[in-house]
């Protein structure tokens, strides 16, 4: 995989579990790993659910091979939070994970 294919800078982030200062249960977002990945859309659509219309953006991320990533995660890039639906390793060339996520509103 040519390095120069991964072009942004992304963060994956995990769910963690804690306290907060009283002793209560809360769960956060934390950084995992921050890496360089190919974003690319795949498509968009716009529903009606529970009366209110919504938008779907589905995106495939590319980074370097992995065994530590799970649809458990998410990805942030900018302003733009994406929930990994999928993890999808290339088992032929063995180089590369594609990430299919969608875009979080």
């Amino acid at each position: 995989m040519d390095s120069r294919d991964l072009k942004s800078l992304v963060v994956i982030q995990s769910l963690q579990t804690g306290q907060d200062s009283i002793g209560q249960p809360v769960t956060t977002w934390a950084t995992f790993k921050t890496l360089r990945a190919n974003i690319r859309y795949l498509n968009g659509l716009e529903t009606i659910k529970a009366d209110a219309q919504t938008s779907v953006v589905k995106a495939s991320i590319r980074i370097r091979r992995r065994t530590d990533i799970t649809a458990a995660m998410r990805v942030v890039f900018g302003a733009t939070t994406f929930e990994i639906k999928a993890v999808l390793p290339d088992e032929q060339d063995r180089e590369r994970l594609d990430l299919s996520c969608e875009v979080l509103a």
